[in-house]
C-alpha cells in the first residue's frame, strides 16, 4: 500500500471516526452544516485559481 492510499486511508478513517463522535454528542447537524460549507467554498473558490 502506497503513501497516498495510507494517507486517504486514515483521512476516511478519522473522518467516519468524528461522524461517529458527534452523532453521540448530538452534534451531527453542525458537522453536515460545516461540511456542506465547505464543499460549497471549496468548490467555488477553484473558479478564481484557475
Amino acid at each position: 500500500m502506497g503513501s497516498n492510499k495510507t494517507r486517504g486511508f486514515l483521512y476516511q478513517l478519522v473522518k467516519r471516526m468524528g461522524d461517529v463522535n458527534a452523532a453521540k454528542k448530538g452534534k451531527i447537524g453542525k458537522r453536515v452544516v460545516r461540511r456542506m460549507v465547505g464543499n460549497a467554498i471549496f468548490r467555488g473558490g477553484g473558479r478564481f485559481f484557475r
